[in-house]
């Protein structure tokens, strides 16, 4: 049996605070999520301006980057691409830029998904607030 790393309470309040001031330093009003390897909520926190369908995107680029373990901007590349149909595959809410997964020695162990200003600008701020319990070398 296999032992796996898995986000803590402590982990998802450092990725939220790391992704805010992410966010803060660059005046953006965005909503973060962090999911856990089942694709559930474990953390949201929307800033104040930011809209409030963010809170429901950034939950859905999340869940959709954890369930295929990868950014969630693939799914956007490969639709952009002309594969319609990846619209039509179960679990995949928002497939569009903005959402990280968290590996940790190989683990899938959540995802990040941010909402709220342009995409490459949302995959920043989730990054941001993945570093924040990555390993230091």
């Amino acid at each position: 049996m296999k032992t796996k790393h898995c986000l803590e309470a402590s982990d998802v309040k450092a990725i939220l605070a790391a992704a805010e001031a992410e966010a803060l330093a660059n005046g953006w009003a965005v909503t973060i999520a962090v999911v856990d390897d089942g694709a559930h909520l474990l953390g949201l926190l929307r800033l104040d301006g930011a809209a409030a369908s963010t809170a429901k995107i950034a939950e859905s680029k999340a869940s959709t980057s954890m369930l295929g373990r990868r950014e969630s901007k693939v799914y956007e590349d490969l639709v952009l691409g002309g594969r319609v149909s990846m619209l039509s595959a179960p679990g995949m809410a928002a497939m569009l830029e903005g959402a990280v997964p968290i590996v940790i020695n190989g683990d899938y162990v959540g995802a990040v998904g941010v909402s709220g200003v342009k995409s490459v600008q949302d995959a920043q701020i989730a990054r941001a607030g993945i570093a924040a319990i990555l390993p230091q070398d």
